[in-house]
């Protein structure tokens, strides 16, 4: 699949690894057995989920 290039303002083209990494844990966060649209906000799964871009 050849992949578009955005170079307008807003949202840009995010790396392929990603993407890929996205769909892989999409239905399975963590390995909670849950998506992310299933965790509840106060639970520990959704607390690291939130918090790993700034811990990264």
């Amino acid at each position: 699949m050849k992949r578009a290039r955005n170079f307008n303002a807003g949202p840009a083209a995010l790396p392929l690894e990603v993407l890929q990494r996205a769909q892989n844990e999409w239905l399975n966060i963590e390995d909670s057995g849950m998506s992310v649209m299933e965790l509840s906000h106060r639970s520990s799964e959704f607390e690291k989920f939130i918090t790993m871009p700034f811990n990264h």
